[in-house]
């Protein structure tokens, strides 16, 4: 039986090794090296990405518009967070030469269709922006800071509407930023910035080979506000055209995506980490401090009662400790939510881990997700191991079946509510629907590779030996006192979710800022801090309410310590109720079901997560004080 066990346990490692380079090479970058760099005349391709708004949350192909398409549109390849995030990197029209300007260039030029004018209003009352790359570099619109940092925004709009007219920006002023490299002599670019204006184009006749306008050509100086501007309608004529200029920056290739992830206040965004990081530091040295000193008293007074009577005569924690390892209601789901929180804190720290070391940047798109996604998977090895060692502490003896609770009932829940949403996504024919091939692979990793890891660490753990508890469980349940008002269960484990929530919530403005508001998020230090002063939260507020609850003789912990900190996923959701109402524009129906939708998965997992984490550390804590004193 131990060479079945080795076996397994050597082929899940490497498995989890597996994963991790896979997971590498997928979804992380290695900061720091360069690429070719370019010389004069080469050619540059601009790629075009998705339509993106704030306002619907819904993605679009870039040629679901009518906008100017090369003879044959190719995909570039991409990995299973792009496309969950509804990223579609295609070619275009737009051709730049290394430091070879253009002035008025023709793209190309369309009538529109009545369905194709009504495509395009639609989108500019939504707010659509159009999303463009040039050398992994996202195409950026200056702000007017007032003379301030600069600071950019995510793509140019699609158009604009000015007294019930609506107006497209056709015509593009590129700005293409490049760093010379003194050793090579290669020019590597470091900026992308664009310049939308709308302009109604003029011309005499038209050649295609060599097209001529009234308004601008290579020989004049163009000026777009000085002409009218571009109007959308059935049967308009639209001319599509673009500038570009090249400039010299001193602006180095590895620091060339400082500008995109400063989008945000820093100083405000410091400021507020700061301060939530002193206010919960010195919470938590209060809690702890008086916990400690209040525990070391009650151990060395029951330490020293030499009679058993007076052992009978003292009320507190002592006396519950025939009944505080029983088994709890429900032990069986128990173990699953503690499993599946296993899993989600592993994940959570190895992508943290990778973060803080620098693989992970926004020059890989889809990057984080992919990880993730691949990193709960095989995390699974984890989740099936901790749940069968608590179900066999709480004395079962069904260990696959607990596996397949443990392997099905959460990733069941969340699924089922991706694919209602991925169903109106598809519904919306937006390019965020995540397609069959990938809804194919997305259960391929769960039922091909996720399981079978749950049900190998299921079998590990079950066969490993019980966890043995320090005093002895009676035959008989003692009974519970009633209890005062403050030490209901629902009123402790509301309140004990207050503090874990406040760790998190400033943090938690600026990730649901870069989520639906199209900002980059990159401050990774300050997230694992975060994380940390998250787990110190958890675990403190957890212990000191479970110390309460046993000094009232209630024993009935278990389930209690893990929703006291998981209720703080309660006061995430409505937080994010609160963000939808105060921060956001989202009109559409369909948007509002996809944001609270999405809300509720995260709220949802950070459930499992933060029960998890304040369920081991009151289960610590019960073990060390009964250990800590004597039973007779």
């Amino acid at each position: 039986m131990g060479k079945t066990t080795d076996k397994i346990a050597t082929s899940a490692f490497f498995l989890i090794f597996f994963a991790a380079y896979f997971s590498l090479s997928q979804g992380f970058y290695l900061p720091g090296v360069a690429p070719r760099g370019f010389q004069k005349n080469d050619e540059l391709q601009v790629k075009v990405n998705k339509l993106s708004s704030t306002k619907t949350q819904l993605p679009y192909d870039y040629y679901f518009l009518d906008y100017c398409k090369p003879s044959k549109i190719m995909n570039s390849a991409e990995n299973l967070g792009e496309v969950l995030r509804g990223d579609r990197i295609e070619n275009s029209v737009y051709l730049f030469n290394m430091k070879m300007g253009e002035t008025c260039k023709v793209a190309c030029r369309t009538t529109l269709s009545v369905e194709a004018s009504k495509r395009f209003k639609q989108k500019i009352d939504e707010q659509y922006r159009v999303n463009m790359i040039l050398d992994n570099l996202p195409v950026a619109v200056l702000r007017n800071t007032g003379g301030r940092q600069p600071s950019y925004e995510h793509g140019f709009f699609v158009g604009y509407k000015k007294e019930d007219k609506y107006f497209i920006n056709n015509h593009l002023k590129f700005k293409v930023m490049y760093h010379m490299d003194p050793e090579e002599e290669d020019a590597r670019i470091v900026g992308f910035e664009v310049l939308p204006h709308s302009v109604n184009h003029e011309y005499k006749t038209w050649d295609e080979k060599n097209p001529r306008l009234l308004t601008c050509n290579p020989d004049t100086k163009f000026v777009p506000g000085t002409y009218d501007p571009q109007r959308v309608g059935k049967d308009k004529e639209i001319i599509f055209t673009y500038d570009v200029s090249f400039v010299p920056s001193d602006i180095k290739w590895a620091s060339r995506w400082d500008t995109y992830l400063l989008m945000n206040d820093d100083q405000i965004h410091w400021f507020s980490i700061i301060n939530s990081l002193m206010i919960v530091l010195f919470l938590s040295g209060m809690v702890a401090m008086i916990m400690m000193r209040t525990l070391f008293k009650d151990i060395a007074y029951y330490n020293q009662l030499e009679s058993q009577d007076e052992a009978q005569e003292e009320t507190g924690w002592k006396l519950v400790h025939g009944d505080v390892f029983r088994p709890p209601i429900r032990s069986g789901l128990l173990c699953v939510y503690v499993g599946t929180g296993v899993q989600f804190f592993g994940m959570a720290v190895v992508t943290m881990l990778f973060a803080l070391l620098g693989f992970l940047s926004p020059a890989n798109r889809g990057g984080l997700m992919t990880a993730m996604v691949l990193l709960w998977v095989f995390m699974g090895l984890f989740a099936g191991y901790s749940s069968s060692r608590l179900y066999k502490m709480f004395k079962g003896t069904n260990w696959k079946k607990n596996t397949m609770k443990t392997a099905f009932i959460f990733p069941a829940v969340i699924f089922s509510i991706f694919f209602v949403l991925n169903a109106l996504i598809w519904g919306e024919k937006s390019s965020g629907a995540v397609p069959f091939g990938t809804m194919f692979a997305l259960v391929f990793l769960w039922f091909g590779i996720s399981v079978p890891l749950v049900f190998a660490g299921g079998y590990l753990g079950f066969r490993k030996t019980a966890i043995e508890d320090p005093v002895k469980t009676t035959k008989i349940p003692r009974q519970i006192p009633e209890q005062a008002w403050y030490m209901q269960p629902v009123f402790s484990i509301l309140i004990g979710g207050v503090l874990p929530f406040g760790a998190v919530f400033i943090e938690l403005f600026f990730i649901l800022t870069s989520i639906w508001l199209n900002q980059f998020y990159y401050i990774f230090g300050f997230l694992f801090i975060v994380f940390v002063i998250l787990l110190i939260t958890c675990a403190e507020i957890t212990i000191v309410l479970c110390y309460f609850q046993l000094c009232s003789e209630d024993y009935q912990w278990w389930w209690r310590a893990y929703l006291t900190a998981g209720s703080s996923a309660l006061y995430l959701f409505l937080y994010s109720v609160f963000y939808f109402f105060t921060k956001l524009e989202i009109t559409k129906l369909v948007s509002g079901i996809l944001y609270f939708g999405y809300m509720s998965i995260v709220s949802y997992a950070f459930f499992v997560l933060t029960g998890t984490i304040g369920f081991y550390a009151c289960f610590w804590f019960v073990h060390k004080i009964y250990s800590s004193v004597k039973i007779d």
